[in-house]
């Protein structure tokens, strides 16, 4: 079942069940006070009735159950006439003088000598209340009983029973139309939920529901909401991590195809002119060059396997003395290229694995080198910055465009691929920076700005004092 109509019927039979008892409950409540007050104005006149039998038994000089009986039997039809029915019973039952009781009773001998009370006595057509209290004779007990009818009670809460029953027919008619628009109201942003989560279901991640209020089924489309948009995030992270693996593949299928087409055709140049010295000499030239390519390649790759595999292993070195071995390594090629290479370290210690930290150093300062040209400037720093110690690198060359930027880590990524290849670069160097760095607990950062140069800066924790 719906819950739209699991909370109608609810709604219908609770006011249902209320209205009955809290009206049964009223009705019977109300018809019990009645015969509360009746009985008691019945027990009231039968008081009056006793005390004025003793007070005329006494004026007239004897009360003794004869003359009871005979006071009784004069008085009875003038008291039938005010509508007043009573009689004398004896202690046996027996009925001594007086009006007939329409009912059979016998209130006196289960009331118990010496008591009063009152009864409600029901025949097929009629109800009567009868109440009964002692009267003390000078020669016995005896009864005095007295009734009137009831009919009137009974008939007015048949009545009122009747009225009701129309009465709560039109309540629960419209406790129905309340509680349709109720359930309405209710399951209406239930009903947009299920409706956005069949959306999504087809694809549409986009979808939200509106939120308004601050119940439980807001809560829930604030939850909702939450859950889209982390669903849509991690589906669209799923994505761009699909495209960049394609790219990869795509990129290392390319980057491999062509050294090893220029590799087959030189071969087969060489096959098939081996008569031309300076022909096979530049074709052998061209195989060694695409081959220390692939060579590269094949590195780069199997360094990007090893450092996901890898437990790293680091130890406190001196970061100025590091940075200077760096910069030794590299002055040769910069100097043949006549570019002015300046060093800057300031005294510091860092945890490194200092390989690793040294190919990324290299790394860093050989892109460096292809991007600047003759006669540029290039600048090795180590600056101390509170509990960090930063490596930067800063050229004057090209640059990089800013929508470059952040993809110059993905492997086979080259932002001039044409003079990458020429200098016989993979566009996996950055990449492995990135995992080493990433292996150290650091950060890389690149700022460049286009036809003035790159600065990149590799962030290491736990610096200290040299």
């Amino acid at each position: 079942m719906r819950l739209f109509w699991k909370l109608f019927c609810s709604m219908v039979i609770i006011t249902a069940l209320a209205c009955s008892l809290g009206g049964f409950i009223l009705i019977d409540g109300q018809f019990r006070t009645g015969l509360d007050a009746r009985a008691e104005t019945m027990m009231t006149e039968n008081a009056l009735l006793r005390r004025t039998f003793l007070r005329e038994l006494q004026f007239a000089g004897g009360a003794d159950q004869a003359s009871a009986v005979r006071l009784a039997e004069e008085t009875c039809a003038q008291a039938e006439q005010r509508g007043i029915f009573f009689r004398l019973v004896g202690s046996h039952g027996q009925i001594l003088a007086g009006s007939r009781l329409p009912a059979e009773s016998g209130l006196a001998q289960s009331l118990g000598e010496g008591r009063h009370g009152w009864e409600l006595l029901r025949s097929r057509e009629r109800s009567y209340l009868h109440a009964s209290s002692p009267m003390v004779l000078e020669d016995c007990v005896v009864y005095l009983e007295n009734w009137c009818g009831a009919d009137d009670l009974f008939a007015a809460r048949e009545e009122q029973y009747h009225v009701f029953f129309y009465l709560q027919m039109g309540l629960i008619l419209a406790s129905a139309l309340a509680a349709l628009a109720v359930s309405a109201w209710i399951s209406r942003p239930l009903g947009r939920l299920s409706a956005a989560a069949r959306q999504m279901a087809a694809g549409e991640l986009s979808q939200r529901v509106e939120v308004r209020g601050s119940d439980e089924i807001s809560r829930l489309s604030r939850d909702f909401n939450q859950m889209s948009d982390q669903l849509e995030r991690q589906v669209q992270e799923l994505t761009a991590t699909a495209c960049r693996q394609r790219d990869f593949l795509n990129s290392f299928a390319h980057e491999t195809k062509t050294p090893l087409t220029s590799i087959i055709g030189y071969a087969e140049l060489m096959l098939s002119h081996p008569d031309q010295p300076e022909l096979v000499l530049e074709s052998a030239s061209c195989v060694f060059r695409e081959g220390r390519r692939l060579e590269n390649i094949s590195g780069r790759l199997m360094d990007l396997i090893v450092l996901d595999q890898a437990a790293l292993s680091t130890r406190r070195a001196d970061m100025a003395a590091f940075l200077e071995r760096a910069a030794d390594v590299m002055w040769p090629a910069l100097k043949q290229q006549r570019i002015r290479f300046s060093v800057r370290a300031e005294p510091g210690t860092a945890e490194i694995e200092p390989d690793l930290m040294e190919s990324v150093c290299l790394n860093l300062l050989d892109n460096a080198r292809k991007a600047v040209e003759e006669e540029g400037t290039i600048c090795l720093e180590g600056i101390r910055a509170g509990e960090e110690y930063c490596i930067r690198v800063t050229d004057n060359g090209r640059g990089i465009p800013p929508e470059e930027l952040p993809r110059i880590t993905e492997p086979f990524y080259m932002v001039d691929k044409s003079r990458s290849r020429a200098c016989g670069s993979a566009g996996l160097g950055l990449a492995v920076c990135q995992r080493i760095v990433a292996l150290h607990g650091g950060r890389m950062e690149f700022e460049s700005t286009p036809g003035r140069g790159t600065r990149a800066s590799v962030w290491l924790k736990g610096a200290e004092d040299a």
